[in-house]
């Protein structure tokens, strides 16, 4: 089965807000089966909105729409839902209900005219119920295509498609079970990657795909398969995995899709450990990766940013002659950075980062792109230099990149 996904608002088009909608009904859709087609983001204006319905009838079996459903006179979506489907608005009793209670429990004031609106639906329409928010979503057939609407609220569209909606959809649609196994890599580029599995991705069965997912310092294959029994189609993927090269599962970190840091917290909380940041060129980046991760204060100590010089003497505790002696951005300074915060958080582990990310030096005169990060363990410490390049978002990543490597090398060094 084919969908097609679109996002409605001027809003989205200009860079204001950012389409997080489509990523999440892309991957839920995904689940059920269907194959998504195409992503649209589209304007607010009701050419726009009939345009697209036309052309998405009878090409693909749903079309689902978020966006344009609140009360104000910019949201078209509900009116150009009824000329399209040569149809009118009625007042929905359960929606009328449900709003009115909402307005009044929850905002405690009375429903005005504007809300009432929120509870009128074309007249053929299989109300999906918002419980979460005012307007509800809507779901017509036209053709051989089923159009949902749903609002452009994030927590409320998701709250419709894990409820109504994906019951719906369960119940009327027949998909092929689709299986994707993820593989976190680590340590090494696409390209050498690739050629390390030239020969088994060749011989890879033709109904199996396998895609390649880089970012710094990392990348994330994708082997997929379709069929009828998920059980069977998890086992192929298995054995396929099993033939996979030994200099590949060398760079292997995870079988399953989660993050690094993810994989690192698992692994601290298994040892019964502890860890600690202290992050200048990297911001902060890498404790709030961590901080993310539910259940993570059972090893996360916490972290420091000491952006400024006299921060990491005054504050940290880096001793000023050092950085006298070796520059701010150096080895020396990242050791003694990772010493001070395992020190001052009583961490086993700790991680420090200090460089010149760009575009232009701080107190350092080392070459814009160098990033020392050191490292300390419950019996050494020591540090590394790095030579990123620029421009400077790629600096910071691939410096937390390397330092997550670093780190979970240390780590798996310690036996369980």
């Amino acid at each position: 089965m084919r969908a097609s996904i679109v996002t409605i608002g001027d809003e989205l088009l200009i860079g204001q807000i950012v389409d997080t909608n489509s990523a999440y009904l892309a991957k839920e859709l995904d689940k059920l089966g269907f194959d998504v087609d195409t992503i649209y983001t589209i304007s607010d204006k009701k050419e726009s909105i009939k345009r697209i319905l036309l052309d998405q009838l009878d090409k693909v079996d749903l079309v689902i729409l978020t966006g344009g459903l609140g009360p104000t006179k910019d949201d078209v979506t509900k009116k150009v839902f009824c000329e399209f489907f040569d149809d009118t608005l009625v007042v929905n009793n359960d929606v009328l209900v449900h709003v009115t209670t909402l307005l009044e429990n929850y905002y405690k004031r009375p429903i005005s005219d504007i809300n009432k609106q929120q509870a009128y639906v074309p007249s053929t329409a299989t109300v999906l119920f918002n419980p979460v928010g005012t307007a509800p979503g809507m779901l017509i057939k036209k053709g051989s295509t089923t159009y949902v609407s749903l609002p452009g609220v994030p927590f409320e569209m998701k709250t419709i498609f894990k409820g109504d909606l994906s019951t719906y959809l369960v119940s009327n649609f027949q998909n092929q079970v689709k299986v994707h196994q993820t593989i976190l890599t680590y340590g090494v580029g696409e390209s050498l990657l690739a050629e390390i599995l030239e020969e088994w991705e060749e011989n890879l069965p033709s109904d199996m795909h396998l895609a390649y997912l880089p970012s710094p310092g990392s990348v994330r294959l994708r082997l997929s398969v379709s069929g009828k029994d998920r059980k069977v189609l998890q086992e192929r993927l298995n054995n396929i995995l099993a033939l996979m090269p030994v200099k590949a599962k060398e760079c292997v970190r995870s079988y399953e899709d989660v993050e690094f840091p993810e994989i690192i917290i698992k692994e601290l909380q298994i040892r019964k450990k502890t860890i600690s940041f202290a992050e200048s060129c990297t911001g902060g980046k890498l404790a709030v990766l961590f901080s993310t991760v539910p259940g993570v204060s059972s090893c996360f100590r916490g972290g420091i940013v000491p952006y400024a010089t006299e921060v990491k003497t005054s504050f940290l505790g880096v001793d000023s002659a050092v950085v006298d002696e070796f520059s701010v951005v150096s080895e020396e300074v990242a050791i003694e950075m990772a010493k001070e915060a395992q020190k001052k958080f009583q961490s086993d582990y700790a991680i420090s980062t200090t460089g010149n990310a760009g575009p232009t030096k701080g107190d350092s005169t080392v070459e814009i792109g160098t990033v020392c990060i050191g490292i300390a363990t419950p019996t050494e410490v020591y540090a590394k230099t790095y030579f990123l390049g620029q421009p400077r978002e790629k600096v910071v990543n691939s410096a937390i990149a390397r330092g997550l490597e670093l780190i979970y090398n240390e780590i798996i060094k310690n036996k369980r």
